[in-house]
């Protein structure tokens, strides 16, 4: 028997080399600017604002809800129209409210329907978008 669970939450997905990051964060936090960044550097809309995260044996998907899909906000130039992609698999989060403070952080973990994926801390430096499009493409280093 197949378990499928689904859940709305509040952030920002996108995706490159078929991996989808999920941005999470308060309002204002920068999940959208730092998805545009992301998308300047050739990733893939998924979802602003809301994202459906779906969870079947163990995988994570992530979808735009009906009416949304396509569209990324812009503060101070208005709602965008992007090229986007129809559902992912959820590679990592990234918590926008807290900053990370560890030169090289141990791997962390969050859950979401009982799926248990990467968790990066927001880092405020000009490399965070380049670094996390490289995560994207390559993953992690696990030290052995």
């Amino acid at each position: 028997m197949r378990t499928h669970h689904s859940q709305t939450v509040h952030g920002t997905c996108v995706a490159l080399c078929g991996r989808g990051l999920l941005l999470i964060g308060a309002s204002g936090s920068g999940k959208s600017s730092l998805a545009l960044s992301l998308m300047a550097m050739g990733a893939t809309l998924v979802s602003d604002d809301r994202v459906v995260l779906k969870s079947e044996e163990g995988m994570m998907t992530a979808t735009a809800p009906t009416g949304i899909e396509g569209l990324i906000e812009a503060r101070g130039v208005g709602i965008l129209t992007a090229k986007s992609l129809e559902s992912v698999s959820v590679a990592a989060v990234v918590d926008m409210d807290r900053v990370e403070a560890a030169r090289l952080p141990a791997a962390r973990q969050t859950s979401y329907l009982g799926t248990s994926i990467p968790l990066l801390h927001k880092v405020d430096a000009p490399h965070f978008a380049a670094a996390l499009l490289q995560f994207l493409k390559s993953g992690r280093h696990a030290p052995t």
